[in-house]
C-alpha cells in the first residue's frame, strides 16, 4: 500500500524525552523490549505518568489511542501498548487493539535510508471519522508512525496527533518544509513514490530533510542498494535471514 497521507498539519504531537538514553536506563527497559508486559508497565507509569496527566484536556473524551504494535507480539517490544492502555486510562478514551501491524521491520540500528525501504504494513477495522492518537515508545524519521497515519486515514479515520516518548528526530515536528517538499518535487517528479512508496506530500519532515541531500536520483538508487545490503548484513547478524 502506498503512502498517499501522513499526518494532517491539525494534528497535535507531544514527546517526553529528545533521547532514548533517558529510558534505557529504566530497570525494567530490556525486559519491556523483550515483552514483558509488568517490566513495561513499570517503565511506562515511572517515566510517563505525569507526561500523560500533564495532556488531560488537549483530545478529546473518546478519542482511540493507538499504538503500532505486531500482529504475533510474543516477544516483542510491550513498551507501545502499555503507553497507550496508560494514556487511554488517564486521558478518558480507548485503547484501540484491532489495528496491528502485520510484520516487524526491525528499525532498531537502521539508518535513514534502511527505515525508508522497511514501511510496515497494518490491518484491522478503523472506526469511520473516530478520532485516533498514534503512540508509540521511540520515534526517529517519524515513518512508522505516519504508515499507521495513512492507513488510519485511508480507511475513513481521522488522526488527531501522537504521544511518543522519546522523539529522538532531529526535527519534532511531522510536518516537512514546504520548501523541502517543492525541492524534492522539481528534482525528482514522482522517483521518489516509484522508489519507496511513498507520495512526496506525505513524507514526514525528517524523510524530507533527509532525501533533499541527494542532488540526483541515481545518488539515491545507489544509496538504496548499499542499504539493502546493510540491512541484510544487520539482520543476519541477529540470527535473522
Amino acid at each position: 500500500m502506498e503512502r498517499i497521507y501522513s499526518f494532517p498539519s491539525t494534528a497535535k504531537h507531544y514527546h517526553c524525552f529528545i533521547q532514548d538514553q533517558d529510558i534505557k536506563c529504566h530497570p525494567d527497559y530490556v525486559a519491556a523490549k523483550a515483552g514483558c508486559e509488568e517490566g513495561a508497565f513499570r517503565l511506562v507509569h515511572d517515566l510517563s505518568y505525569d507526561f500523560l496527566l500533564s495532556l488531560k484536556g488537549l483530545f478529546p473524551n473518546g478519542t482511540n489511542y493507538v499504538s503500532p504494535y505486531a500482529k504475533e507480539a510474543t516477544g516483542d517490544n510491550a513498551i507501545p501498548l502499555l503507553l497507550s492502555l496508560m494514556a487511554a486510562d488517564i486521558l478518558s478514551g480507548y485503547s484501540e487493539m484491532d489495528i496491528v501491524q502485520l510484520q516487524k521491520v526491525f528499525h532498531t540500528g537502521a539508518d535513514p535510508m534502511e527505515r525508508l525501504l522497511l514501511r510496515p504494513s497494518f490491518e484491522g477495522g478503523v472506526n469511520q471519522e473516530a478520532g485516533y492518537v498514534l503512540v508509540d515508545d521511540v520515534t526517529s524519521m517519524g515513518g512508522t508512525l505516519a504508515e499507521l497515519a495513512n492507513y488510519i486515514r485511508l480507511n475513513g479515520g481521522n488522526v488527531l496527533g501522537s504521544i511518543v516518548l522519546v522523539n529522538a528526530g532531529r526535527n519534532k515536528s511531522f510536518t516537512p518544509a514546504k520548501k523541502h517538499l517543492k525541492t524534492l518535487e522539481e528534482r525528482f517528479h514522482d522517483q521518489i513514490r516509484q522508489q519507496f512508496g511513498i507520495h512526496i506530500s506525505a513524507l514526514t519532515a525528517n524523510e524530507a530533510n533527509y532525501l533533499v541531500g541527494f542532488r540526483t536520483f541515481d545518488e539515491v538508487r545507489n544509496r538504496c542498494i548499499k542499504a539493502e545490503k546493510e540491512t541484510h548484513l544487520r539482520l543476519l547478524s541477529k540470527g535473522i535471514k
